[in-house]
């Protein structure tokens, strides 16, 4: 299994098991100098953990993490960066009766096509809980982007077919209202309904789908590089490598495809000192490159696969059986949630990859 790393220079390697003993994430190419403290990554680490309240899973990881390298007196030192991240609440016996089942949704099928063995406890390395890694990585990507003055957000913008409304543009607003959400949602009145939402969903032993959109700004003009490394195919790659994740789009994405070219071309303006444009269709980038303008995109995730509604499937040995999770099993009712602070740090090692590419671009 080779592909547990991510990014060019910012580069991040994940490892650990849903149920091992630990997970954890190496970072490498972040520049020295960099000030980073335990806390801030622990802080971001508390967005995405499980067991905050009633729409998120019960399973109760405090997930922090501890830097083992790459840090002295609160400094980055060019080194590797190690973060270790204990499991602490993982309970195995949930898997032991349905160890030989194929999941509906999931990957034990596929991944016993490829390797032979999977590791069914938790989901092993195809679980989510690889994602609190991602996390660790992202809060000291958003770091560095701060450096810069750049800041990212996320939040869930769908869930089912309710829809948020964002009535604020400013990213630091919309983050503040995100995280005083229960469901990380910025609009009281749209979260208040898919928390009903959610509640109905769990009563019917069933799951939810949900949109999150995140923002990028200011992000300087220059970032990407064509042809293969263009910056909405590296975020692209970030965001579909996520589990559960099914669809992404930028600026107007599939909304394009309904609108005249007169419509969806952004007319350049100059406004303040600055090359602009009046709307923002592209999602903040043209040709692969930032454009100067807000980078905008939204990443779709699939229902919860794990759901405590009978299922038909097959065991291993290719025979008719009925699939249930077991009473006390503990799961997302909808991922979308805790996905939020994934999203965001996903973007962030993106954009933090391509701040540091950039500075190859020319003399």
């Amino acid at each position: 299994m080779a592909s547990n790393s991510f990014g060019t220079i910012f580069k991040i390697t994940t490892w650990g098991e849903s149920h091992g003993k630990a997970i954890g994430v190496v970072i490498d190419g972040c520049p020295a100098g960099l000030e980073i403290e335990e806390n801030e990554i622990n802080e971001a680490l508390a967005l995405r953990a499980p067991g905050r309240n009633p729409y998120t899973s019960p399973r109760t990881e405090t997930d922090r993490g501890e830097i083992l390298s790459g840090v002295f007196e609160g400094k980055t030192t060019g080194a590797p960066i190690c973060i270790l991240i204990p499991n602490k609440d993982a309970d195995s016996s949930k898997y032991e009766p349905i160890k030989d089942k194929l999941r509906p949704g999931h990957a034990n099928f596929t991944y016993l096509e490829k390797y032979g063995i999977f590791d069914y406890r938790g989901g092993g390395r195809s679980s989510a809980r690889e994602t609190a890694c991602r996390v660790a990585a992202g809060a000291i990507a958003r770091k560095l982007l701060q450096k810069y003055g750049i800041k990212i957000t996320a939040y869930l913008k769908q869930m089912g077919n309710v829809e948020a409304k964002i009535h604020d543009e400013n990213i630091e607003t919309i983050r503040l209202l995100t995280y005083q959400s229960e469901v990380f949602c910025p609009d009281r009145e749209a979260a208040s309904t898919m928390m009903a939402l959610i509640e109905n969903a769990k009563a019917a032993g069933d799951s939810l789908g949900g949109l999150i959109e995140f923002i990028a700004a200011p992000v300087p003009a220059g970032l990407g590089d064509p042809v293969y490394e263009k910056l909405e195919a590296k975020l692209a790659y970030a965001m579909m490598s996520l589990p559960a994740t099914k669809a992404f789009e930028i600026g107007s994405g599939f909304q394009a495809v309904s609108m005249p070219g007169s419509m969806h071309n952004d007319l350049f303006i100059y406004q303040n000192e600055k090359t602009l444009t009046r709307t923002n269709n592209a999602g903040g980038i043209l040709g692969g490159i930032s454009t100067g303008m807000p980078i905008i995109g939204r990443v779709a995730f699939k229902p919860t696969s794990s759901i405590m509604k009978p299922q038909e499937t097959i065991t291993t040995d290719k025979e008719q059986a009925l699939f249930q999770l077991p009473p006390g099993s503990r799961h997302d009712p909808c991922v979308a949630i805790r996905a939020v602070p994934i999203v965001e740090a996903m973007a962030a090692c993106v954009l933090a990859d391509a701040l540091l590419l950039n500075r190859c671009a020319r003399i």
